[in-house]
């Protein structure tokens, strides 16, 4: 594996967790319009948690992005 195929694999791994992000965000909406506040609240938890992992994903795919355009153009 090269670093941009890293770099690729590190974007999608950050797409999925944001992807995730927002299905629990909407799970959220979801039950608060059926004032079903108990399950918003844990959806709410869970989109939070993951909007963690999301951020980092993000932040490790940017690293390794930078660090692939930084070897590419010492070439």
């Amino acid at each position: 594996m090269t670093k941009d195929t890293h770099a690729v694999d590190a974007h999608k791994a950050a797409a999925h967790e944001h992807e995730t992000t927002a299905k629990s965000h909407h799970a959220a909406a979801d039950h608060h319009e059926k004032s079903d506040h108990a399950t918003r609240a844990m959806h709410a938890k869970t989109a939070m948690d993951q909007s963690v992992k999301a951020h980092a994903a993000t932040t490790a795919a940017h690293e390794k992005s930078t660090h692939a355009v930084s070897a590419s153009s010492t070439k």
